[in-house]
């Protein structure tokens, strides 16, 4: 192993490609804390030392961003913005013809829908930075505080600064989609996805020394135990698949004779990746928000549903929430997969090519077969989806952790499958080299 990690700085062209990646990865750390124009920092400074956490989207947000969000940096939109871009462009596909057509055209066609994707990148991050700079003028983004210096995040709150602040947000989403591209074109791995990795490895440090200093060292260590274990069983099922053969019958063309191999389509028990549960806690945000908006601002009894919501779905220690987050997260886990994974076009494509599944006839009965697969292997996905991102919501209700808890949901699948594939690629390019490789 280390051997292999000495022949990577050994090859000059591997060593340059890591570290152009790790000094783009530099730059954009450096950006999440350096604030926004008209920002006052120590009031910020002082929320976040009093607010050691949020719930709902708008931690799920910051916990992307690296902490950057509720920082109010030039960087605090993060790549949220491209991530919601992308599965819209992909969502598209089901509902504009024109945009199915331009999947299928190849490489220009897929150059086409990059471009409506940063067009909608930098349109989200403009309204998302409308509404956070709104949000933080009214003293609302670390939610109910009595603390003065919530009430005022911004030292200038005319509308020119409040321009110049949307401004400053949004041409840092521009400049942290630019960062990404660079750094899959001339680094590497995927750079959208290295640099979602390294602004959730940002929170780690922070969020384990808060566990320290409120649970002590024996809860510290246990977390510690529990994290390698999920770690390890989340490595397990994001390589687990389900292999269905496929053959390809031989056939001339001129002198020549294609087909004849053995092949097989690989479906992952987790097909549907982090999506479902960006998707759920989105929907679960909207009561909250709703309620939050409907509370008297004066004091008085506010409304009987009002006052539910607020007891049941604000925070995730709640048994009612933690359900509600669960179902959600299997139903959005079959609702994606159906959307990105096409038995009828792959059984077309195969019939197309010559292939088929041994015992199965071309064409109606695999895309059925295909379906049948596809439906039960995305149950225990989906379960075992939620069991991950229901983690840091018992990591709340007992060990008074907040929800950006690292060893569970959104962080630990993210950091697990961008690190499993990072590897994979370094290795890759170990192989071409001819050397061993990083994996055995």
């Amino acid at each position: 192993m280390f051997s292999a990690i000495a022949r990577i700085f050994r090859t000059p062209d591997l060593r340059r490609k890591i570290g152009f990646t790790l000094a783009i990865i530099a730059i954009y750390r450096l950006g999440s804390n350096v604030p926004a124009p008209f920002v006052n920092f120590p009031n910020v400074e002082q929320c976040l030392a009093a607010n050691s956490g949020t719930e709902g989207l708008l931690g799920l947000v910051n916990l992307f961003s690296g902490g950057a969000l509720l920082q109010l940096s030039i960087f605090a939109l993060g790549v949220m913005p491209y991530i919601t871009a992308t599965i819209i462009t992909q969502l598209l596909r089901v509902v504009i013809p024109h945009f199915e057509a331009l999947h299928k055209e190849g490489q220009a066609g897929q150059s086409k829908l990059t471009q409506y994707t940063r067009y909608l990148t930098i349109a989200l991050a403009l309204l998302q930075s409308t509404t956070l700079v709104t949000v933080a003028r009214s003293g609302q983004l670390f939610g109910q505080t009595d603390i003065a210096a919530c009430n005022n995040l911004l030292t200038n709150d005319v509308w020119w600064a409040q321009l110049l602040i949307i401004m400053a947000m949004t041409a840092g989403t521009g400049l942290i989609m630019w960062f990404a591209e660079l750094v899959t074109e001339r680094g590497i791995g995927n750079g959208m996805s290295l640099l979602i990795f390294t602004s959730i490895a940002a929170t780690f440090p922070g969020a384990m020394s808060l566990i320290w200093e409120t649970n002590g060292f024996e809860i510290f260590l246990m977390v510690i135990a529990v994290g390698i274990i999920v770690m390890a069983l989340v490595v397990f099922v994001e390589q687990s698949q389900r292999r269905i053969p496929v053959q390809y019958a031989k056939r001339m063309v001129g002198r020549r004779t294609y087909g004849g191999t053995n092949t097989y389509i690989p479906i992952k028990v987790n097909m549907a990746g982090v999506i479902p549960v960006i998707f759920a806690s989105s929907l679960l945000y909207i009561p909250a928000l709703i309620a939050q908006f409907n509370t008297p601002q004066d004091g008085s009894t506010p409304a009987p549903w009002v006052t539910w919501i607020s007891t049941y779905f604000t925070k995730g220690d709640h048994p009612i929430y933690m359900v509600a987050f669960f179902l959600l997260i299997i139903g959005f886990t079959y609702f994606y997969v159906a959307i990105t994974f096409n038995p009828v076009e792959v059984a077309d494509n195969m019939k197309k090519y010559g292939g088929f599944i041994p015992g199965i006839r071309a064409g109606r009965p695999t895309a059925e077969y295909l379906d049948y697969v596809l439906t039960r292997i995305t149950l225990p996905g989906s379960i075992y989806l939620g069991l991950i991102a229901l983690i840091p919501l018992i990591a709340l209700a007992t060990v008074g952790a907040n929800q950006n808890f690292p060893f569970g949901g959104a962080s630990i699948l993210i950091i697990v499958g961008v690190g499993l594939e990072t590897v994979k690629q370094i290795d890759a390019q170990l192989q071409q080299r001819h050397y061993e490789g990083l994996l055995r």
